[in-house]
């Protein structure tokens, strides 16, 4: 699959990497330049490109970039790109660490919907809820008694049934978490949220799952701070 990531910090060279060695046909891009990202590039194989032109002719678009950053994408950022686009979020709303407050999800918006309208393009939620280097070294074949699961929401059946599989491939399990509606099960502060859990442990943690966005999840008048100092 030809696959375009924009963003090359933690996940997405992540996803780079082990994409790459999966055999698919990887083009990454960051808000710094192709130049920035030239050591990613040689050690994963994919190809670094400028993020105007990153998504040109790809099947399967993954942004993976801070939550605050995302209005600041190019305009016509999928020009080119294939018919029938799966686009993937993976962001996640942090208000105190680094994105200061977002109205839209402030407000009640689930962080992939204000994502999807950022874009103005259908978005599937998926690979938000584990750590980077969870999701480089914990992946397992089918049948292991340590394989975990990662859960996939959204509102396209067959966009989600392509990130699934993605997820299947990269050696965890999928379970489906519903619409982009009931994506705020998987967000900051809920069970399932870096909890590194099998199939039957995840689909009890979003069932387990509170709408309430708890205050440490909100933004507050001294946002943003930093992750080690949050406001």
């Amino acid at each position: 699959m030809k696959i375009a990531i924009i963003g090359a910090g933690n996940i997405g060279g992540t996803l780079a990497r082990r994409l790459c060695a999966l055999g698919h046909d990887v083009s990454v891009a960051n808000s710094r330049g192709p130049h920035t990202i030239a050591d990613l590039a040689a050690e994963s194989g994919a190809t670094a490109q400028p993020v105007e032109e990153v998504a040109r002719g790809a099947e399967l678009a993954v942004v993976t970039i801070p939550q605050g950053k995302v209005p600041g994408l190019p305009a016509g950022l999928f020009d080119g790109a294939a018919d029938g686009l799966v686009v993937v979020d993976t962001g996640n709303y942090y208000p105190q660490q680094r994105d200061g407050r977002i109205e839209g999800i402030e407000k009640g918006n689930t962080e992939s919907r204000w994502v999807e309208q950022q874009l103005g393009r259908p978005v599937i939620k998926a690979f938000n809820n584990i750590y980077a280097q969870h999701l480089a070294d914990f992946g397992r074949p089918v049948g292991a008694p340590d394989r975990i699961a990662l859960p996939v929401a959204g509102d396209d059946a067959r966009a989600k049934e392509i990130v699934r599989g993605l997820v299947e491939e990269l050696g965890f399990d999928a379970v489906d978490a519903g619409t982009l509606e009931d994506s705020w099960r998987q967000q900051p502060g809920t069970p399932v949220y870096t909890t590194d859990l099998d199939a039957g442990g995840v689909r009890r943690a979003l069932a387990a799952a509170d709408p309430e966005r708890s205050l440490a999840w909100r933004a507050t008048p001294d946002s943003p701070g930093t992750f080690e100092h949050p406001a």
